[in-house]
C-alpha cells in the first residue's frame, strides 16, 4: 500500500522537519544507514534550495513500487523565479548566490533517479528516488 504525505516548507525550521519526517520514513521502508543518509543529505539539500531560492513551497513523500522494488520519492515544489539555464544549475560549482554549488548536483549522485522541470516566473519541480 502506498502512503503520501506533503509538508510546507518556508523555513529553516521546516527544514529541521522535513528532514526528520525522511528519516522516519526511511527508516520504516527498511533503508541501512548510508540509504538513510544519501536520502537526508538530498532532501535537506533541496528543502534548502527551497528556502532559499524558491522562496518556499512544499515537498511530498511517497512510497512507491516497481516490481518487487520499493522506493520513496520525494517532490520539491516551489512557485519561485525558477531556473533559466537547468544544465548549467546542474554544473557542480554553479551557485546563483552564495552557496557552494553542490545542492543541485550532489542530490543527484545521493539519489536513484531525478528529474527537474522549472520555468522562469513560474517555479521549479525537483522529484528524487531511491530504491531498497
Amino acid at each position: 500500500m502506498s502512503k503520501r504525505e506533503t509538508l510546507e516548507i518556508r523555513s529553516s525550521s521546516d527544514i529541521v522537519q522535513v528532514r526528520q519526517q525522511v528519516r522516519t520514513w526511511a527508516v520504516a521502508m527498511g533503508f541501512g544507514l548510508l540509504d538513510q543518509t544519501k536520502i537526508i543529505t538530498a532532501a535537506s539539500e533541496l528543502a534548502r534550495n527551497t528556502v532559499d531560492y524558491g522562496k518556499g513551497g512544499t515537498v511530498t513523500l511517497e512510497t512507491i513500487q516497481s516490481g518487487k522494488r520499493q522506493g520513496l520519492r520525494l517532490i520539491f515544489e516551489d512557485k519561485g523565479p525558477g531556473i533559466a539555464d537547468i544544465e548549467l544549475a546542474m554544473t557542480d560549482g554553479y551557485t546563483s548566490d552564495r552557496g557552494l554549488g553542490l545542492g543541485l548536483s550532489g542530490s543527484k549522485r545521493l539519489m536513484h533517479e531525478f528529474e527537474i522541470a522549472s520555468k522562469v516566473g513560474k517555479g521549479t519541480k525537483i522529484a528524487i528516488v531511491r530504491w531498497r
